[in-house]
C-alpha cells in the first residue's frame, strides 16, 4: 500500500508541477490581476496550501482504490484523464487565457472527481472521504472560473 501511495503522490505531484510550469506569473500577471474576480475568492497562499492537501489525500485515495477493485485498466483511464484535465487547465487559463476553454476544462474535471466519489464510495465506505477536499475545492475553482467568465 504504501508504494502505490508514494506512487500516486509522485504522479499528482508531477501534475501539480507541469501545470505550475504553465502558470507562471498568471496570478500575478496584470491580465490576471485586472480581471473582475469572484469576491469569495480565496488569498493566493490557499490554492497553494489546498493543492497539497487535495493531492495528499487523493493519492491516498487512489491507492485504497487501486487495492480494493479488480477493473484496474478503467481505474488507470479515469486517473489518466483526470492528470491531463488538472495539468492543462492551467495552459489554457493562465498562458491561452481561454476563460472559455477553462470553464470547460474544469468542467469536466469536476464532473470526473464527482464520478469518482458516488461510483467507488460503496467499495471505499470512508475512505471516500479522502476525495472530498477534492471535490469541494473543484467546486469553488469552477464557480471562480465561470465568475471570471460572465463578468469580464
Amino acid at each position: 500500500m504504501i508504494k502505490r501511495i508514494l506512487l500516486f503522490l509522485v504522479l499528482n505531484f508531477t501534475a501539480l508541477a507541469v501545470g505550475g510550469l504553465f502558470t507562471g506569473t498568471g496570478v500575478s500577471s496584470d491580465w490576471y490581476q485586472n480581471l473582475n474576480q469572484a469576491p469569495w475568492t480565496p488569498p493566493g497562499w490557499v490554492f497553494g496550501f489546498m493543492w497539497t492537501l487535495i493531492m495528499i489525500c487523493f493519492a491516498i485515495y487512489m491507492a485504497h482504490l487501486f487495492t480494493s477493485k479488480t477493473d484496474r485498466k478503467t481505474i488507470i483511464v479515469l486517473f489518466g484523464i483526470q492528470w491531463v484535465l488538472n495539468v492543462s487547465w492551467n495552459p489554457v487559463f493562465f498562458y491561452f487565457k481561454a476563460v472559455i476553454a477553462g470553464l470547460i476544462t474544469i468542467s469536466l474535471l469536476t464532473i470526473l472527481i464527482t464520478y469518482f466519489l458516488f461510483r467507488y464510495k460503496q467499495e471505499l465506505k470512508l475512505k471516500s472521504f479522502l476525495i472530498l477536499p477534492y471535490f469541494v475545492w473543484l467546486c469553488i475553482a469552477t464557480s471562480l472560473n465561470a465568475y471570471i467568465l460572465f463578468n469580464n
